[in-house]
């Protein structure tokens, strides 16, 4: 695994000790915060590449710290509690987390699960950029299909030739066809 910037939150001052120590002795650039307030402003100005967080801390806890870091920037946010109840387990399901651990844990255990968590992330973000092409490219073929069909009405073109005019338009005038598309539909409004 290559080496990330690791922001922990723990206001156990051993504990977290102990987990930085862990992580810098696997290769890692660690950031400490005693509590959830401290860490929300550390992912803001340092830009970690993952988050792990207690959940239970004073002022803000981990839980409220996770969903503000998360709507800031997206990624992977682990939480470690020495709580397994149902609960707090519920709780955290509702959030963007990627893994969800009971203290103490071992090192074997946290690099592990630091190791799956980042690889997760990398394989949502993936997946959500993939949906989100498909759904401009749909987008695209609508405005597209709309388009020509204008053409063939106030052209009289077939719906080759309406197609044929929008590619050459666009390559004429190095734009997509999609902009090409949508200038037309402007038009008719």
């Amino acid at each position: 695994m290559r080496s990330l910037r690791i922001l922990v939150a723990e206001d156990e001052s051993i504990i977290r000790m102990g987990l930085c120590r862990i992580l810098e002795e696997a290769g890692h650039q660690v950031l400490a915060a005693p509590d959830g307030r401290t860490a929300v402003r550390l992912a803001r100005t340092t830009g970690p590449d993952v988050v792990i967080l207690d959940i239970k801390m004073p002022g803000m806890d981990g839980l409220e710290a996770a969903r503000e870091i998360y709507r800031q920037r997206p990624l992977p946010i682990l939480l470690l509690t020495a709580y397994g109840d149902r609960e707090l387990v519920a709780q955290a399901a509702q959030l963007p987390i990627m893994a969800y651990l009971i203290k103490p844990v071992e090192e074997r255990e946290l690099l592990a699960a630091l190791e799956v968590a980042v690889a997760r992330f990398v394989d949502q973000q993936e997946t959500l950029a993939r949906a989100t092409r498909a759904e401009e490219r749909l987008a695209a073929r609508r405005v597209i299909e709309r388009a020509k069909g204008v053409l063939m009405q106030r052209e009289g073109l077939s719906e080759e030739e309406a197609y044929r005019a929008l590619q050459r338009r666009a390559r004429s005038e190095r734009r997509s066809m999609r902009e090409v598309a949508e200038e037309i539909l402007r038009q008719v409004v």
